[in-house]
């Protein structure tokens, strides 16, 4: 283990695609969606506490979602914790700890990555990362890793990459585009030679704050000019001086689309990104007619392809049903095609519209 190490998991989101187990008050990756015994954030802390010990760990949530995590992460120390006071996308979340790491170690190399992504294979993740960590130990390089496109997702960006190794199973990226439209990613996977973006990025801190000037040099301004605050008592407030000065924007499209030093590597244990419950249920445990359920009385007659989460004290006959979504909560029921996953989010917003945040 390199002193010199860190890893930044990204917590903060609501997950309104997992609605209506996703909720504003207790979201996606504080939830056991797979029906493992542990949740996803859990489940992203072990994978990475393998490779580093606890006190260099990060995780950015919140400042609602602090008590969750201290509950849920009890093995993590409690000034590893950051607060955020506003949702502002992955830039100023990842500028954040980048400024407070640098501080403290400005040797550091980080790890950022998101809390919900499920990798199967934690041995072969350990591997590429450690890869990630020593190339940009001594190459002045953005990290990304690469996943390859098994159907034209249009939530995710899209890496394409030289042919040529920059080092043994890393490359030089070409073009880097966030989340294309329909037509362009059909494109993309037809082409054979474009990976999926993960979102778990490496770099040297000093090299990322470099980046931040010169990609985004405003919101490193705002940074830098309490600088001195970060670890010490005075950091909480600072931060709360900062966001509202910060552009709400991601990391992608803030430098990884602009940067001319971006490396990708390609991933070789299976990966997703856990954004719908249709990758729930391709994830799930599934009986013989292709139904992932959770849910210890739930009946199934007539029915396949579909993922079914309700409570374990409840009842739950399913008839007739092909390709559906069925999830029940104390105080919602949903029952949605599966084709329309991607529209859940509408559906959540014309709910606040029409009848307030109670049930969001």
């Amino acid at each position: 283990m390199n002193k010199h190490h860190y890893v930044a998991i990204m917590a903060g989101g609501i997950g309104s695609r997992f609605w209506p187990m996703s909720r504003t008050n207790m979201p996606k990756q504080f939830l056991d969606i797979l029906h493992k015994g542990k949740t996803l954030i859990q489940d992203t802390f072990e994978r990475y506490n393998k490779l580093l010990p606890a006190e260099n760990i990060y995780i950015i949530t919140s400042q609602d979602y602090v008590s969750i995590v201290k509950k849920q992460l009890p093995q993590l120390p409690a000034e590893n914790i950051l607060a955020e006071p506003s949702k502002k996308n992955t830039a100023p979340c990842i500028a954040y700890i980048a400024f407070k790491l640098f501080q403290k170690d400005p040797q550091a190399l980080m790890i950022a990555a998101p809390a919900d992504n499920l990798i199967l294979e934690a041995d072969e993740f350990i591997k590429t990362a450690t890869r990630a960590l020593d190339f940009v130990d001594h190459i002045n390089a953005l990290v990304t890793i690469g996943i390859k496109p098994t159907y034209p997702n249009t939530g995710y960006g899209y890496i394409q990459h030289d042919m040529a190794e920059a080092a043994p199973s890393i490359y030089k990226v070409k073009t880097f585009t966030e989340k294309p439209n329909i037509d362009l990613a059909k494109a993309f996977v037809s082409s054979g030679d474009f990976l999926w973006n993960a979102g778990i990025f490496t770099w040297k801190v000093k090299n990322l704050l470099a980046a931040f000037e010169k990609h985004l040099p405003e919101m490193f301004e705002v940074f830098a000019s309490e600088r001195e605050k970060f670890n010490t008592p005075e950091e909480a407030e600072a931060i709360e001086q900062i966001y509202p000065q910060c552009t709400s924007i991601s990391i992608d499209f803030g430098i990884m689309e602009k940067a001319d030093n971006v490396y990708v590597i390609p991933a070789s244990f299976s990966w997703s990104d856990l954004g719908t419950w249709n990758s729930a249920w391709e994830n799930m445990k599934k009986d013989y007619f292709n139904n992932a359920v959770a849910g210890n009385s739930v009946m199934v007659v007539d029915a396949n392809n579909c993922v079914v989460h309700v409570p374990d004290n409840k009842l739950v006959l399913l008839q007739g049903l092909d390709d559906y979504i069925v999830v029940d909560t104390k105080d919602v029921l949903l029952i949605c095609k599966k084709e329309k996953e991607q529209e859940i989010k509408e559906y959540v917003s014309e709910i606040k519209r029409n009848k307030g945040e109670k049930f969001l």
